[in-house]
């Protein structure tokens, strides 16, 4: 996305949420996008896997998942704040494949709100999942460079950019260890990062895509990697 549009794009998203509620459009006092009545009644993941954010009973809060157990991700730790359904599905689906600004602006607002603020302040730098320079062509927009890019300005945290070395198919269909194969070698980053690096996705399946991204980046010097996300697909949706 050139500089032009992103000045076009946070334009346009000024006026689009102008004292409304995004949700419901109640009239609102102060300057938070959202009424607390609609925000509280959103699929939140507050019972996650702290290993991949994968949503868990509430009983197993503070516990890593079978899947993490089995086979822990190369990345540390995964904050996503919210669970991939209801009016969070119909923002993402808006926002990745139309490029809705007011989709996006309200998904930067509810992830960055999710982050706990000792969270908010432990990465050196944010790295966004990209997107194979053809489909960024094809497709005009790259969703997970957007949100890095403008929560890399809330936190004043700089941005570095991976490279896609190959075109993977799809994941759509595949399971977790074929999601696995599939983007084995796909990533790469110059080398010298810095100790810290927090991952950037609008939306986290299975983690597949995360984890290979992070082997990439410890290759490249990080040693402490984070994947952080909007959204999660819930168990037995992957």
């Amino acid at each position: 996305m050139s500089t032009s549009w992103q000045a076009k794009v946070d334009g346009w998203l000024g006026r689009a949420l102008p004292g409304r509620c995004v949700f419901c459009l109640t009239p609102l006092p102060g300057d938070a996008p959202w009424c607390e009545a609609c925000v509280s009644e959103l699929p939140w993941n507050p019972s996650a896997c702290p290993g991949c954010a994968e949503p868990q009973p509430g009983a197993a809060r503070g516990r890593r998942c079978g899947h993490c157990l089995r086979r822990p991700p190369a990345f540390d730790g995964a904050w996503v704040p919210l669970r991939y359904d209801a009016e969070v599905a119909g923002l993402v689906q808006r926002f990745k494949f139309d490029a809705s600004p007011r989709a996006g602006r309200v998904l930067l607002e509810l992830m960055a709100a999710g982050l706990p603020p000792a969270v908010r302040g432990w990465p050196e730098a944010l790295v966004p999942v990209p997107l194979h320079p053809r489909r960024a062509r094809e497709r005009g927009f790259d969703q997970a460079r957007w949100l890095a890019t403008r929560l890399g300005r809330q936190l004043r945290c700089p941005l570095l950019l991976a490279q896609r070395t190959r075109d993977t198919r799809t994941q759509r269909g595949l399971d977790r260890g074929e999601r696995r194969r599939n983007l084995r070698g796909a990533f790469r980053l110059s080398a010298g990062l810095p100790r810290r690096v927090a991952l950037v996705d609008d939306v986290m399946t299975t983690g597949a895509t995360l984890d290979a991204l992070a082997m990439a980046c410890r290759q490249a010097g990080a040693e402490e990697v984070q994947a952080w996300a909007v959204a999660r697909t819930p168990a037995g949706r992957h």
